[in-house]
This record gives C-alpha cells, structure tokens and sequence, in this order.
C-alpha cells in the first residue's frame, strides 16, 4: 500500500513538474514574441 502511493505520489509530481516546465516555455515564447524597447543599446542610443 504504502508503495502505491509513493509511486502515485511520484507520477503526480513528474506530471506537475511538466505542466510547469511548459507553462514556462509558452511564456518565453511570448516574451519573444513582444518586441519591447526596455534595453536601449548605448551604441545605438549614440548614434541616433
């Protein structure tokens, strides 16, 4: 008994620790996707 319910206990946190790996993945992904202009580069603020 007590092994059913490390091993469920196990599959529970493996299939959490995906979820969250993927949650984060999808929210880099938007980042990219946002051109934002909060990191000026100093060269090109020179430049201009």
């Amino acid at each position: 008994m007590k092994a059913l319910r490390r091993t469920l206990a196990a599959i529970t946190v493996a299939l959490l620790a995906f979820r969250a790996v993927g949650s984060f993945l999808s929210w880099v992904e938007k980042q990219d996707e946002n051109e934002t202009d909060a990191w000026i580069d100093e060269d090109e603020f020179e430049e201009a």
